[in-house]
This record gives structure tokens, C-alpha cells and sequence, in this order.
């Protein structure tokens, strides 16, 4: 299949659910360059458009997995990122904790060469501790304020390093890689407040979970794959679950809950699992609405998961419907417009109120699924189709973008840095 030259792509006939623009019905879209330029009955069809015809499938917004292992756990013989595109994920935030300041530009470099997804990344909270900036230059960095001279004296000497450096989504603290001090975490609570970052706490120990809570000091703290804290890893699985659960209501408190540990085997078999009542609650918890927001943590090939599975994503937001937990359009939220959504606050950033939904103006960021058979049948990112009938499609291009605090970008130039061009 060529790139696609002609003026408009058009999704016809599919069930449209839309949350955000309170849509559920029956409706045609059509996507313009990187946008959706309509959503109407009956386009007219023109001369020279390229119809998607998606008679019995669902059309939703294209799933934000904001919290997504992007070929940091050495999946050296799978092509796990590719998976996770099949799987109908269009944006991906890897939140590895052992990630330096080069993370940026290393991802970066790969979406210049033609990854198939939006993707942005979190540094370790380690990392961050371990350079030669006090707390005001790294305040400074985030914010895109500090001087070149500066960095290379207390950040590195790598060129590409220091470009990228500011260029993140937040800062991750995990109590399973290492444990820091409390002087220590406070700094990275005001690094977080003032920089506008997202400071996530690997949870599954409610005991941390809690020092976190009390170190925060009402500063904004988001739980990572919350009901991990079902699997009875750190104490009895249903009272850890609890727990955690009381500590989502607090005022500062935003959390994520695993999408394959939602599932009704709760969890995969090379990783942990909840416990079933610990599930009930995790699932008591989004019917109430105390979480909003589901994740996969790891992609469908990946070599080490642990937690959860991109594989995973669409057939339990199918299942919460089901199982009556959630209707459809909150059900297609908790990876689409609530993470669109929450991502555009705490970041302060408008350009993500193109994310996540399907309204007019919005990025051409679409996953089409089949309901039956619980998979993505098409998946277009930036109105580019990426994935047909399930099989990733070679002739991509650069369809996919840089995320971070300060928007979304095509390139970042590290990719093509070693390519000259003589003018």
C-alpha cells in the first residue's frame, strides 16, 4: 500500500463513540492531512477519496497509553513497539524508571526514523538526583530556560542529551529499583510543582505508597499501575488493595489501574496477578469513578512485562462493558479522553485537546475495532493508516510524533543529525 496523496481519507458507516463530544452513533469521518476535518451522516463521497468502509466495527479515538514501556526492558528479538500499534495504541509515554537524560533523545531519534506512534518518556527520579544541577537549574532545564554553557558543564557533553533533556512528561520514582531519601524526594516534589511535570510513584507497596502521600505535602502526585497493590506482592492482597484505593480519593492523588490485571484470569501468567476480590475492588473503584484512567505498562511481545499487556487494552474495555462496570463511552475514556484530558492540565499544555477524541480539528488519531473479536482492525496516527486488518502496514512513514510538556512535534532532528546536507 503507497502513502496515501489523494485529498481525504473516509471512515464509513462505523459506530462513532466519541465521550468527549458525547457521540455514540453511527456516523461517517473524514480525515484531512493530520486532522479530522468532519464527522457527519452520509458524507458525500468525491472523486479521489479513499474510503475505509467500517460497517459493524466501533470507531473510537486512538488509545493513549499513558503509561507504556517503549523498548526499555531490552526487547532486543521482538518488535514490541510495532506490537503495541497493532494492539490500536496511537500515543505511548514510557515511563521506565531507570531512564537518563538520554532517553529523550534516543526515542526521539526514533520517531524522526519513522516510528508508527506519538511517544513521550519520564526520566528516573535516580537520574535526575545524579547530575552536578542543584534543584533552581533543573527547575530551569524543564522549563527550556537554562543555558547551553551551563549544561554541558553540569549536565553532559553530549550534544543531543542536552537538547532533549527538557523535552519529557515527568519524572518516576520506583521503590522496586531503588528507595531515596526524604530530602531527596521533596526535591523532586518541587521539581515536578514548578516545572509542570507529572510526578508518578511506582505503586504496589502501600506502605510507600503512603510515605509518597505524606512526603507530597498536597503537591500532585500520580499512583502507577495502582492495582498492582492487588497482587499481594507486599502484604495481604485485599487490604493492600484497599488501602490503596482510600489513598485515589485524596484532593492531590491521580491514579492508573493495569488493564490485563483487570481481566478476569487478573493478570498474565509470566507476571503478577490480582487477587479476585482484590479485582473486585480495582473494579468497584472505576465504577465509581475514584480512577479514571487504564494503562497497559507493557507492550504484547515484549520480553518482560510483569504487569499488563497492550494485548490486553481493548478486550477489557470491552469487558468493563460487558460486565457492566462501565458503559461504553466511559469505558473508551479511560484511554482516550481522560488521559487527553488529564495530560493538558498537568502539564499546561493546550495542544493536547487535539488528543483523544474525534471532534472536529482534532489530530487524525483513530483506532477502529472490531467488537466480535475484541482487536484493532485499522489504526490511523496522524492520518496516516498505520495498521490494516491488524497487520502493520511497512509504508508508515514518519506518521508518528514527539509528546512532551511543550507539545507535539514532528521532528526533534536527532534522528537526521548525522545526515548532511550540502546546499
Amino acid at each position: 500500500m503507497q502513502k496515501w496523496n489523494g485529498r481525504r481519507t473516509i471512515l464509513k458507516d462505523g459506530l462513532v463513540v466519541d465521550p468527549e463530544n458525547e457521540r455514540k452513533d453511527q456516523f461517517d469521518i473524514v480525515v484531512e492531512g493530520d486532522t479530522i476535518s468532519s464527522v457527519e451522516k452520509n458524507v458525500y463521497i468525491e472523486k479521489g477519496d479513499r474510503i475505509l468502509e467500517c460497517e459493524g466495527l466501533q470507531i473510537w479515538p486512538g488509545l493513549i497509553d499513558s503509561h507504556l514501556h517503549l523498548g526499555d526492558l531490552f526487547d532486543v528479538s521482538t518488535n514490541s513497539i510495532v506490537c503495541a500499534v497493532q494492539d490500536g495504541v496511537t500515543a505511548g509515554i514510557s515511563p521506565g524508571a531507570g531512564n537518563s537524560f538520554m532517553a529523550p533523545a534516543l526515542l526521539g531519534a526514533e520517531i524522526d526514523r519513522g516510528l508508527p506512534l506519538n511517544a513521550g518518556v519520564y526520566l528516573g527520579a535516580a537520574n535526575i538526583l545524579g547530575t552536578s544541577m542543584n534543584e533552581e537549574e533543573m527547575i530551569d532545564l524543564f522549563q527550556g530556560k537554562a543555558a547551553k554553557e551551563l549544561l554541558e558543564q553540569k549536565l553532559s557533553r553530549n550534544v543531543f542529551t542536552n537538547q532533549m533533556a527538557p523535552f519529557i512528561i515527568g519524572i518516576k520514582d520506583h521503590m522496586g529499583h531503588f528507595i531515596m531519601k526524604d530530602e531527596d524526594i521533596d526535591k523532586i516534589f518541587d521539581i515536578t510543582q514548578k516545572a509542570n511535570l507529572i510526578y508518578m510513584s511506582h505503586t504496589q507497596d502501600p506502605e510507600h505508597s503512603w510515605r509518597m502521600y505524606e512526603l507530597s505535602k498536597g503537591r500532585k502526585l500520580h499512583l502507577g499501575h495502582a492495582n498492582a497493590a492487588g497482587t499481594g506482592s507486599h502484604g495481604n492482597a485485599e487490604e493492600a488493595m484497599q488501602s490503596v484505593i482510600e489513598l485515589c480519593k485524596k484532593k492531590n492523588i491521580t491514579a492508573e489501574f493495569v488493564t490485563t490485571m483487570l481481566r478476569k484470569n487478573g493478570g498474565s501468567r509470566e507476571g503478577l496477578r490480582m487477587s479476585e476480590k482484590a479485582r473486585e475492588k480495582a473494579l468497584n473503584a472505576l465504577s465509581e469513578g475514584i480512577v479514571k484512567i487504564l494503562v497497559s505498562d507493557g507492550q504484547h511481545q515484549s520480553t518482560m512485562k510483569g504487569f499488563g499487556d497492550t494485548s490486553d487494552n481493548i478486550p477489557c474495555i470491552l469487558e468493563l462493558v460487558e460486565n457492566g462496570v462501565l458503559p461504553l463511552e466511559k469505558a473508551v475514556a479511560t484511554m482516550t479522553c481522560n488521559p487527553a484530558q488529564y495530560l493538558s492540565e498537568k502539564l499546561k499544555c493546550s495542544v493536547w485537546k487535539k488528543m483523544g477524541h474525534l471532534g472536529k480539528g482534532a489530530f487524525a488519531n483513530i483506532t477502529i475495532v472490531d467488537p466480535k473479536n475484541a482487536r484493532a482492525v485499522y489504526v490511523i496516527v496522524n492520518g496516516q493508516i498505520v495498521v490494516f486488518e491488524g497487520r502493520i502496514l511497512r509504508s508508515f512513514g514518519h506518521a508518528g510524533r514527539w509528546i512532551s510538556k511543550f507539545g507535539i512535534s514532528e521532528k526533534t532532528g536527532v534522528g537526521d543529525s548525522s545526515l548532511q546536507i550540502i546546499r
